[in-house]
């Protein structure tokens, strides 16, 4: 409940205060990207269960001779990678927190098709709400390994407490700033946790 009441006062409280970066944001997305400004997908929440998670559009509408869309390093354009470096692309995930759907801080929110290569520990991860940031991305970002990345996130779930999330938050503050640990196309540097443990199995 004190974790939920954070939350709710964090997002609306960053909201509020970042409105005018936030409107900055979305217009040069619309003036550089066009429409839609916002990206949704599907990913697994509290309990697994699946919600739209909003991030601001970061790559260009891109597609190869038989129609399938273009590797994500070759659709991301320079402003785009300029929004991941900075997490500005993350802002719009202050209303998912709002929402309900998401929590300041927690594991992040990992694409759904991973949903069915977590060991029994690692599926800890969802019994917490998904987070804006967390204890992996605040012990390397996103330049540690899967294996490592999911250690963070149960070591988190099961040492959680209003303290250490205002580390995390503190710590990554910092890190957005330092611009440290930060992959802004993650398949240029690692396969998918799905296609790594299929290729385990």
């Amino acid at each position: 409940m004190i974790k939920r009441s954070f939350d709710i006062a964090g997002s609306l409280l960053g909201l509020l205060l970042l409105s005018p970066v936030i409107a900055i944001v979305a217009w040069q997305v619309r003036r550089n990207l066009g429409a839609p400004v916002f990206f949704r997908q599907t990913r697994p929440g509290l309990n697994g269960k699946p919600f739209q998670m909003v991030k601001f559009r970061t790559m260009r509408d891109a597609f190869d001779e038989d129609g399938k869309p273009l590797p994500d390093s070759e659709r991301i354009t320079p402003f785009g990678r300029f929004l991941r470096s900075t997490s500005l692309d993350e802002l719009p995930e202050l209303w998912n927190v709002l929402k309900g759907d998401m929590s300041l801080v927690g594991p992040r929110p990992l694409l759904m098709e991973y949903m069915d290569y977590y060991t029994e520990e690692e599926m800890l991860r969802h019994t917490v709400r998904p987070g804006v940031t967390g204890l992996a991305q605040v012990t390397g970002r996103n330049a540690t390994t899967w294996n490592d990345r999911l250690a963070y996130d149960i070591q988190y779930v099961k040492t959680q407490t209003l303290w250490l999330d205002i580390k995390i938050i503190f710590k990554t503050i910092h890190q957005v700033f330092k611009r440290e640990g930060v992959v802004v196309v993650p398949s240029e540097v690692y396969q998918k946790l799905s296609d790594e443990r299929r290729a385990q199995r």
